[in-house]
């Protein structure tokens, strides 16, 4: 009887201090009223007019280029109807300075005529365009006005996945929106944007929250809202924010010199999946495999090769292909970095000097058909590049285009497509149909080789792996 009282006595205590516990655990929780207090008066809705040709003459609507009644109001239409109309955008931003500094994103201000800030106090200032980077997607205003409130900066690299963090501003232009949720992940990579390593989180942002501040529980932005993945056009639970170490950077650039200076290295570069990291002799699948090497670049003169995997830049280590360029973007022109490399299954450290980034527009030809056939040992149908084909496409020597693929065979099952020009198996180089057969009767079976094609003017490997 003693016992069962003991017990229940036990039962009681347990049950009271769960019931005290939960009232602990929910003060632990981020406190987002105080957040949004202190820090929405730094957070401005921004607004641009820009002045877009106007097709139909005029009445107010917008017709395809090609269609037929553009003739008809271009003839008939009022003949003093403007041939222009203007075009509105709307986003976010935040003041970082009390003299009138602001950031938000380059898509936001894109090609405006005018840009206009409106604060918390309803006050709307027309904004001075100090600079933006299209390759990041920042870009650095300046409104005349002082005392302004700001925001404090935080540290970026510190953030961990499942930290919780804080997005304000103007959704649907619906102004001082603020909306929370965590770090889902960082250092993501868009194929639009292989320079930024961005912050994903569940946020919901929406059409203009770009621009506006990523907060975490202590009130410092550690990111700008920039892009969503939609297939409505609305938020679906995935967005992403640049880091603001990577957006200060470039802020600082865009005002000093007016303009973003980037690291150039001149590889071309792509993941190491599970079977290309066996035949490469690495024991699970990381670094950054280089496809290609440009003549005349940093990576030329420092002696890296097609086939090396690159593992540390300048002493950080490379995950993947992804996290590569914006470590080498980030890098200061001429300075001299190691570059830690796996090849032929040994590592081995280089050195690169960086030099900038510029722009360049690169094209390659189509292949031309002739020549002999004849089959290349993977299962595929191949032939000699012809002197023509191989100026297009910028191969000095060797090579075969593939013009035929059996559907079952090694090649096809690795991803090699007709039309992809076969350049190297394993450490090979292959000049001609007949040298690829030889090649490729001496290949181990059951084992997964890497063998370099060139897509176009897109180098890649790809790991083939013969029948036993």
């Amino acid at each position: 009887m003693k016992l069962s009282k003991i017990s229940l006595l036990f039962t009681v205590f347990a049950a009271v201090a769960t019931l005290l516990a939960a009232p602990a655990h929910a003060d632990n929780l981020p406190d987002f009223r105080t957040l949004v207090k202190e820090n929405q008066a730094a957070v401005v809705n921004i607004s641009t007019t820009q002045t877009r040709s106007a097709q139909g003459g005029g009445f107010g609507f917008d017709l395809p280029e090609n269609h037929p009644f553009n003739e008809f109001f271009r003839r008939f239409g009022e003949p003093n109807m403007p041939r222009q109309r203007p075009a509105h955008s709307l986003g976010s931003g935040f003041i970082i300075s009390d003299e009138g500094t602001v950031l938000t994103n380059a898509h936001v201000v894109k090609d405006a005529d005018e840009i206009l800030v409106r604060l918390s106090d309803q006050r709307e200032l027309t904004a001075k365009l100090v600079g933006l980077d299209e390759r990041s997607d920042v870009a650095v205003l300046k409104i005349d006005a002082t005392d302004l409130p700001t925001l404090k900066l935080g540290d970026s690299d510190n953030l961990e996945v499942g930290e919780w963090v804080l997005a304000i501003g103007s959704p649907f232009g619906l102004d001082f929106t603020a909306t929370q949720g965590i770090v889902s992940a960082l250092g993501r990579s868009l194929p639009s944007d292989s320079y930024v390593p961005f912050i994903q989180t569940d946020v919901a942002v929406n059409p203009g929250n770009s621009g506006g501040p990523l907060m975490n529980t202590r009130g410092e932005v550690v990111g700008i809202n920039s892009q969503i993945y939609s297939r409505s056009g609305g938020y679906q639970g995935v967005s992403f924010a640049i880091p603001i170490n990577t957006a200060m950077q470039v802020a600082r650039q865009l005002e000093d010199q007016g303009y973003v200076s980037r690291g150039w290295l001149g590889v071309s570069i792509q993941n190491v999946t599970q079977d290309l990291a066996r035949s490469f002799g690495l024991d699970r699948p990381r670094g950054a495999l280089v496809a290609n090497v440009l003549e005349d670049s940093p990576a030329s003169r420092a002696g890296i090769e097609p086939g090396d995997i690159i593992l540390e830049f300048n002493g950080t280590q490379v995950d993947s292909s992804s996290s590569l360029p914006p470590i080498v973007g980030e890098t200061p022109v001429g300075s001299k970095v190691p570059v830690l490399i796996l090849r032929d299954g040994k590592r081995k450290t280089l050195k690169a000097k960086i030099e900038e980034l510029k722009d360049q527009d690169q094209q390659v030809a189509g292949n031309a058909s002739g020549g002999d056939q004849e089959t290349g040992g993977l299962g595929a149908n191949v032939r000699d590049l012809t002197d023509e084909e191989r100026e297009a496409l910028g191969i000095d020597r060797g090579g075969v285009v593939v013009v035929g693929l059996d559907r079952d065979g090694p090649a096809a099952q690795a991803g090699i497509r007709q039309g992809d020009v076969i350049r190297r198996v394993g450490r090979e180089n292959i000049g001609s149909a007949r040298e690829l057969r030889k090649v490729a009767d001496d290949l181990p079976k059951g084992k997964p080789v890497s063998v370099l094609v060139q897509r176009g003017d897109n180098p890649l490997f790809v790991a083939v792996t013969l029948p036993e």
